[in-house]
């Protein structure tokens, strides 16, 4: 057989479609391309109308890594970007912690309370649900909105952090951002200050005590004195005690500093051991080695035989010498420690972690502060030892009052020296910087920064077309149905011919549009018919052995009865004797179509009531005949299986050159493959975009059963609109121009 190429135009077939094949399928759904399009594009337009104005506010700061001591630093510079980086990263994730966005809501609530115009606030003080009245937002869901509003970055390259702040309204956004800014500076600043904070506090506390126990003193020793004491003291036992308190305070100072020291190292080793248990226990072993131990006793040793000296001293005796002297040993000592502490520092803080090098710097510092005081509160201790061994010698007459006047000057100088140490922690507080600066303060911005109401109707519109072809592609993708003869070819079904959709054929039940050939001989699917005839007839080499021909289909509403009658029709118009048999007996339509009545009928020969002469109708079409079904009966399938049938098939073949059979969908009932075996050959219907793959798959597997004869198939209602123009390119336009 030649017709296995359907293209009888020499017009090159190909698998693949092309980009006019795509542009035609759009065509095709352009109704629904331009509602999606529309709809989008609405969207859009209204959202970029009545969306708020948005304004945005920055400001800029410089955050500092902490500078260290040499140790610390890198041997080559250029390789510290890394840990600043990291540093900055760090400092980033504080900015956005809970705990400083609390902080700015608590100061913005107190700008809100402190404002007399309420509504530059938009985003804190919002307008309820229901009612005209607007709501000061909690502290909770202030740092929750803050979340969303407030953006952080660092910019690349550089220690400089930018906060953007959002709001509808622009002096709220330039407030947020720079309460965010001065928040930040101040937990930076007290994170900073922390210990000193402490030590500071602690002095203060001890200050305070010590003025009272002063007071008290003093009131003891006036009580005494106005009782009739004993009112003065000879010389050397004021000297005495003069010098048996200044050691006292000195001794509690030095208590007092070691009790502060004791605690901000506590609050250290804590942190290091979150983060490294094993380099807190080694650090603290290594700081307590022998020789350190050593040099610190021996500089305690040094300073305690200095403050004797001066505490002898005795008119016309110049001790300088001797002082710088000391001076100079205590020196020599400290250089030898500070050199001993480097070579400690250095060799911990090169196998330390980064983030842990700093925090070991502080520890190995307040661990030799700690273990020099502990030397000197021992040695002190030894020195009011012997001083007290010499004032319980005193008198019995001036004991009483000498232990009240060496309370209360030891109490004296014991305050002044804590209240000494107290404002050199004062100051050390305040002198300690943090490391953020504020380089740039936030503005009230003169413009919104968002919505771009220009960029939204586009986004929109591109988006709306992007939907809209990918509904258009993605609606053919999933498309089960059979559309091109392609289709039907990649299941080695040879397609005859294609039939293109006929207008109005589905709207309008006018029998004209069914039989096309004789009411419209020169249109479009006439011409696909009389193609379809001419396939027919050269489908077989011995055109004798193909006379009686079965026209069926995969499902109900495919066109069969349409093809079988115009396909009748053509072999007419051809001078070929047809007979078209009406052989769905289920649904019967012929006898509407050419205008006749259904009775007497096929049915009606078979059971033997009427000959076959009173049951063939002549048509407006001279050379064709029709047979309608006749009495409807309850068992078609066995009167379409019986020998009457087959005498009736054997007389038709003898009486005309062609026999079209109209049978039933032959997936829905069995008439046909009963048919099918007692005919010439079967041609099956496919409608395009409505027969599903394996639908038609079931009725080709039917149809080949029990070796049944296939022809082919025709591809009914073929479109060429959604991108398949090719197989009509020259055919349709021949036949259009031959129309007009």
């Amino acid at each position: 057989m030649q017709n296995n190429n359907f293209n009888d135009y020499d017009i090159e077939n190909s698998n693949q479609n092309t980009f006019k094949d795509y542009i035609l399928l759009i065509r095709n759904n352009l109704k629904s391309v331009i509602i999606i399009i529309s709809i989008s594009f609405a969207i859009a337009l209204i959202y970029a109308i009545t969306a708020k104005n948005i304004y945005k506010a920055q400001t800029e700061l410089k955050v500092s890594k902490p500078g260290g001591n040499i140790l610390q630093s890198p041997l080559v510079p250029e390789f510290s970007d890394f840990g600043s980086d990291r540093f900055i990263a760090n400092e980033i994730e504080i900015l956005k912690s809970y705990n400083l966005r609390e902080r700015v809501a608590k100061a913005l609530i107190d700008s809100f309370d402190n404002s007399r115009n309420k509504e530059k606030f938009s985003l804190i003080y919002q307008q309820k649900f229901s009612g005209p009245t607007n709501k000061l937002l909690s502290i909770p869901q202030i740092a929750a909105l803050l979340k969303n509003t407030v953006s952080i970055e660092q910019k690349r390259g550089l220690d400089i952090v930018d906060i953007s702040a959002e709001s509808p309204s622009p002096t709220e956004a330039a407030l947020i951002a720079n309460i965010y800014a001065k928040q930040y500076r101040y937990f930076n600043l007290e994170i900073n200050r922390d210990q000193l904070t402490f030590v500071k506090n602690f002095l203060d506390k001890q200050r305070k005590e010590k003025r009272q126990e002063l007071n008290d003193a003093e009131e003891i020793l006036r009580s005494y004195q106005e009782r009739g004491g004993i009112i003065a003291l000879d010389q050397q036992a004021q000297t005495l005690i003069q010098q048996l308190s200044q050691f006292e305070a000195q001794k509690s100072a030095t208590k007092i500093e070691l009790m502060a020291s004791d605690e901000v190292l506590r609050q250290y080793k804590e942190e290091l051991k979150k983060q490294d248990p094993r380099l807190a226990e080694y650090l603290e072993s290594a700081t307590s080695e022998t020789y350190i131990k050593a040099l610190q006793d021996e500089i305690s040793q040094l300073q305690i035989n200095k403050d004797l000296a001066l505490a002898k001293v005795e008119p016309g005796i110049d001790i300088t010498a001797k002082v710088k002297e000391y001076d100079k040993k205590i020196r020599d000592l400290k250089h030898k420690l500070d050199e001993k502490v480097k070579v400690l520092k250095a060799g911990i803080l090169a196998s330390s972690p980064e983030e842990v090098k700093a925090l070991s710097q502080k520890i190995i510092e307040e661990e030799i502060k700690n273990g020099s005081l502990r030397t000197s509160l021992t040695g002190l201790a030894e020195v009011v030892k012997k001083y007290e061994e010499k004032f319980n010698k005193l008198p019995k007459t001036s004991l009483d009052l000498a232990r009240f006047q060496r309370n209360r000057e030891s109490l004296e100088k014991l305050y002044t020296l804590v209240e000494e140490r107290f404002q050199e922690a004062v100051i050390n507080e305040q002198s300690q910087p943090g490391n953020v600066l504020i380089i740039d303060d936030a503005r009230v911005p003169n413009a919104p920064a968002k919505p771009n109401r220009v960029l939204i109707v586009i986004v929109g519109f591109i988006l709306g077309t992007g939907l809209a072809f990918g509904y258009v592609f993605v609606k053919n993708y999933f498309d089960n149905t059979i559309k091109t003869p392609e289709d039907i070819e990649k299941k080695n079904v040879n397609v005859l011919a294609w039939i293109p959709r006929i207008d109005n054929m589905e709207t309008n039940v006018s029998n004209k549009f069914d039989f096309i050939v004789a009411n419209k001989p020169d249109s479009i699917p006439a011409e696909a018919f009389r193609s379809l005839r001419t396939r027919v007839q050269f489908s077989r080499p011995d055109k004798e052995s193909l006379k009686i021909i079965l026209i069926t289909s995969s499902t109900p509403q495919e066109g069969k009865t349409t093809v079988a009658i115009n396909l009748a029709g053509s072999f007419a118009l051809s001078n070929k004797k047809t007979l078209i048999v009406d052989c769905d007996l289920r649904r019967p339509r012929l006898h509407q179509i050419l205008e006749r009545n259904k009775q007497p009928g096929l049915i009606d020969h078979l059971v033997g009531e009427f000959e076959l002469d009173q049951i063939i109708y002549p048509t407006k079409i001279e050379g064709l005949s029709i047979i309608t079904s006749g009495t409807i009966p309850p068992n078609p399938s066995e009167m379409l299986d019986s020998k009457q049938m087959e005498k009736f098939l054997a007389e038709v073949r003898n009486k005309f050159d062609y026999v079209i059979l109209d049978t039933p969908p032959i997936v829905a009932v069995t008439d046909t493959e009963i048919l099918a075996k007692k005919v010439d050959g079967t041609i099956i219907v496919v409608s395009a975009d409505t027969t599903e793959n394996d639908v038609f798959e079931r009725a080709i597997q039917l149809i080949k059963h029990d070796n049944s004869v296939l022809i082919g198939s025709v591809l009914n209602n073929f479109n060429n609109k959604p991108g398949y123009g090719r197989y009509y390119k020259y055919h349709y336009y021949y036949a259009s121009k031959r129309e007009s």
